[in-house]
């Protein structure tokens, strides 16, 4: 005698002959839409900067102007002696400070000629 043995066939997913699923497929319309998705954060961050970004230059209140006056270097003058003789009652260490700002000045050299912008506070 013979025995058959009656088996459900098994459900098997779809792989590729590496083993891997299969990769998702967009369409072009598809694609659209998926930039479309991720340039709508960006659009909205400029159309803000556009919208805001404007109120600082419009704000309309005046600017203090700076006032300054200058000095032409002699020979054998030093930030020092131009700063007792521009503000006596001051301290030479703070006006040298800020002549050295107010002129864009990296070290104490000076050259004969040069003219130094002197703050408007310091000026007769």
């Amino acid at each position: 005698m013979s025995t058959i043995s009656i088996s459900a066939p098994a459900v098997i997913p779809a792989r590729t002959a590496t083993g891997a699923a299969t990769r998702l497929r967009l369409t072009t319309r598809g694609r659209r839409l998926l930039v479309a998705l991720a340039a709508l954060p960006l659009a909205a961050g400029i159309g803000f900067a556009a919208i805001g970004g404007g109120s600082a230059l419009a704000s309309g209140e005046s600017v203090e102007r700076a006032t300054f006056d200058t000095v032409t270097v002699m020979p054998g003058d030093t930030l020092w002696a131009i700063a007792e003789e521009i503000a006596p009652a001051e301290d030479p260490r703070i006006v040298i400070s800020e002549i050295e700002k107010l002129n864009a000045m990296g070290g104490g050299s000076l050259q004969v000629g040069q003219q130094l912008a002197i703050p408007g506070q310091y000026a007769n």
